[in-house]
């Protein structure tokens, strides 16, 4: 062979290495591309529960209804959105084994709205509308034993709900 047929033998098999690569690479990227949100769904193997305990760096820690097509956002938004220690980068997701004890409810009562307090045993709308006004001009509540300073709520009241309620953030 002649130097001048060896060149364009290597020529040749050059483009033809190239096309390769080229239609290789538009396959791949027309097949694979990051255009098309992905969707991950599964069957569930059971309904879903009619509640949802949010508990953690979120204002008003609780059991929430969960419905179909309910986001994170919402969930955390029904649980009156989170605290200014909440880290967004570590959620956790905690499913109980049958048997699990479930953890009670507790109102932050330094928290809480009107509707939340009211909820509790013995407390109106009058008693929590009390308790709202007591930490605006008071401030916080150091502890929950504080809850007996407030106009209409006495020992007996205090005695009803301490186990639900908390001041803890």
């Amino acid at each position: 062979m002649t130097t001048s047929k060896l060149n364009k033998y290597w020529t040749l098999v050059i483009i033809l290495l190239i096309a390769i690569i080229t239609v290789g690479s538009i396959v791949a990227w027309a097949r694979y591309s990051g255009s098309q949100p992905i969707e991950i769904s599964t069957a569930p193997a059971q309904e879903l529960p009619a509640e949802i305990y949010i508990g953690g760096a979120v204002s008003n820690p609780g059991f929430y209804p969960l419905k179909v097509g309910d986001s994170i956002e919402a969930l955390i938004q029904a649980a009156g959105g989170t605290t200014t220690s909440a880290d967004l980068t570590q959620l956790k997701l905690y499913l109980p084994e049958v048997g699990d004890a479930a953890k009670p409810q507790k109102v932050n009562i330094n928290r809480a709205e009107l509707w939340l307090l009211e909820a509790l045993p013995g407390i109106g709308k009058t008693r929590a509308q009390a308790i709202i006004d007591y930490r605006q001009q008071n401030g916080l509540f150091r502890n929950i034993n504080e809850l007996t300073k407030v106009d209409g709520i006495g020992t007996t009241t205090y005695e009803r709900i301490k186990h639900l309620i908390t001041v803890a953030d």
